[in-house]
């Protein structure tokens, strides 16, 4: 084996960091995140006329407080290759000695039924990227702004960056 030799899998241990280091993900917050599909593909539909898989995403969405007792999505919008959402982690004081999933296990394990379900009709469909975008939601402005923006994406979908 030569040591100097560069893994072909090298990328997957400079990629980049997108998470705040040494912040907790599973206390109680309000997190705006966005999770896309594979490639960009436009596979769910729109609001009210969702494709099938826009039904299942839409699915999995309405059932993760009841995966996660301490979990609550907010406000949500399934665009044709996205989907927008205020995931709220909120912990009672009396919970502290169950462990809390972090934000990280509550979209994988959504990303991962979501899969599931769609892999029963298509079980070659790559339906996500690999990674999520979040944003930790820090006031009620930044709150206001992002609920506004999830509600507007639907009508500014022609000039939205995923379009």
């Amino acid at each position: 084996m030569e040591l100097d030799r560069i893994p072909e899998n090298a990328e997957l241990f400079n990629r980049k960091r997108i998470r705040l280091k040494d912040y907790d993900y599973s206390q109680n917050n309000y997190y705006f995140i966005t999770i896309c599909t594979f490639d960009k593909q436009k596979i769910f539909g729109m609001k009210d006329n969702l494709t099938e898989y826009g039904k299942i995403a839409e699915k999995y969405i309405h059932s993760l407080n009841e995966v996660f007792e301490y979990v609550k999505i907010d406000k949500y919008v399934i665009m044709p290759n996205h989907i927008h959402a205020i995931v709220v982690i909120d912990r009672k004081d009396t919970a502290r000695m169950y462990a809390c999933p972090t934000l990280g296990d509550i979209i994988g394990n959504y990303k991962a039924a979501v899969t599931r379900e769609i892999h029963l009709t298509n079980p070659s469909k790559k339906v996500w990227q690999s990674r999520f975008y979040e944003h930790i939601i820090r006031d009620q402005k930044d709150y206001e702004l992002i609920w506004k923006y999830i509600d507007e994406n639907p009508i500014k979908w022609d000039t939205d960056k995923y379009y």
